[in-house]
């Protein structure tokens, strides 16, 4: 699977990017059609103090999927919008199934 990352008013980083390539990686093995993935790491100031966004766009046959999740640090947004993913690709899967 191909990954690009994109950082919007963030620094780039090797440790985030690790972290998603590896969570990716334990997708990519469980649904083989998805072939891309767009990472985007971004801060945003917000009340709350969930101020980083990551977001998650896959590319695969047919539509795209996407998700994003604000939260305190980027590791925690990376686990849930990776768990949103995992979710629709299961959906995803399961009408591949029925066809």
């Amino acid at each position: 699977m191909q990954i690009i990352y994109e950082y919007h008013d963030v620094s780039s980083s090797d440790r985030l990017e690790q972290i998603v390539a590896q969570k990716l990686s334990q997708l990519e093995e469980r649904y083989q059609f998805v072939h891309r993935a767009d990472v985007f790491f971004k801060t945003e100031n917000r009340s709350d103090n969930d101020e980083m966004c990551c977001d998650i766009r896959l590319s695969m046959p047919g539509p795209r999927i996407f998700a994003s999740t604000n939260a305190e640090n980027f590791e925690a947004a990376i686990s849930e919008t990776v768990k949103d993913l995992e979710d629709q690709l299961r959906k995803v899967k399961e009408k591949m199934k029925a066809r």
